[in-house]
């Protein structure tokens, strides 16, 4: 799949960052990536906010993406977070990921300096003009303190190097005024797993899910089942990953993803300070809702051989 070529959508991950001693576990991304692709997700996020992208010093960053690209071999689109406070930083971390292989970026509105609507046409403009990649907006204001309107999405939704949005504002209000957006060659993803699917049923052509990292192959089900309009199956697959949604919310996010891939046994669990592990009172909690999902044994991934 080329994103630059066919829209972008279905189950689509954001991976989270093994670390081991503080250093990069690409053993423990490799098995998370085969577990993806095995469960049959659609495309990849490197390096965004699950990812712990802020915490990666810039070799980290390089390496982790190139290991990525060269692990996928082409058979899923890997996105790349490069999305700073800064145009001229966006620009430069864009073209990095480009040279490293990836096949689209995604870019998160300017966080802390609070730009205006304005500010975010120019940037991503700019950005999408000057950085060599297929772009996809990223929406957060509970993570950036910047919201980026419907209005502001619509200047940007012609450019012929921004190929989607991601949005985290679940309200259908916002969702409705999206996908009211999509063209060809733009589509509405879904940033908010708990909403994911109702976004979907509202036209939504996919989502960047946290919790793909965890249930890949029930998430790529209940999109398959979203976008073929199957209301009923849908929410009956929805209902099923609530919990699941519900805990990862239980503090801030990749806090509580990382705990659960530790008890799958992909990853250590470890974060970079200032985040620190989830804490004990939750941990019964992974385990009943793991158990649930049919998830209790570490899980084994099946390393898929390249196409």
């Amino acid at each position: 799949m080329n994103p630059t070529t066919q829209p972008l959508g279905g189950s689509i991950c954001a991976l989270a960052t093994p670390f081991r001693g503080d250093a990069l576990d690409l053993t423990a991304f490799a098995a998370l990536i085969d577990y993806q692709l095995a469960g049959g997700t659609q495309a990849l996020v490197v390096a965004g906010s699950t990812g712990e992208a802020h915490a990666l010093d810039s070799d980290e960053y390089d390496r982790l993406l190139a290991f990525a690209v060269k692990h996928v071999d082409g058979r899923v689109p890997v996105l790349a977070g490069t999305g700073t406070a800064n145009t001229h930083k966006t620009i430069l971390a864009t073209r990095r990921a480009r040279d490293l292989g990836a096949d689209a970026a995604l870019v998160v509105t300017p966080y802390y300096v609070r730009p205006t609507q304005e500010g975010l046409v120019r940037h991503f403009s700019e950005v999408a003009d000057q950085g060599g990649l297929p772009i996809v907006l990223y929406n957060v204001p509970s993570r950036t303190g910047c919201d980026m309107l419907p209005q502001t999405v619509a200047r940007l939704a012609g450019h012929a190097r921004i190929i989607a949005v991601k949005e985290a504002r679940g309200d259908s209000e916002r969702v409705a005024a999206l996908v009211a957006l999509q063209t060809a060659q733009f589509s509405l993803l879904s940033g908010d797993d708990p909403t994911c699917a109702r976004a979907m049923l509202a036209g939504a052509r996919g989502v960047i899910s946290v919790a793909a990292n965890v249930v890949p192959a029930p998430l790529r089900a209940a999109c398959d089942a979203a976008l073929a309009r199957n209301t009923a199956r849908t929410r009956e697959l929805d209902a099923a990953l609530g919990p699941l949604y519900e805990l990862l919310g239980v503090e801030p996010n990749p806090i509580p993803v990382k705990w659960c891939l530790r008890e799958l046994g992909l990853g250590t669990g470890e974060l970079r300070l200032p985040l620190v592990s989830l804490s004990a009172q939750h941990h019964a909690t992974v385990r009943r809702v793991l158990d649930a999902l049919h998830l209790a044994s570490p899980v084994q991934p099946r390393h898929s051989s390249a196409a």
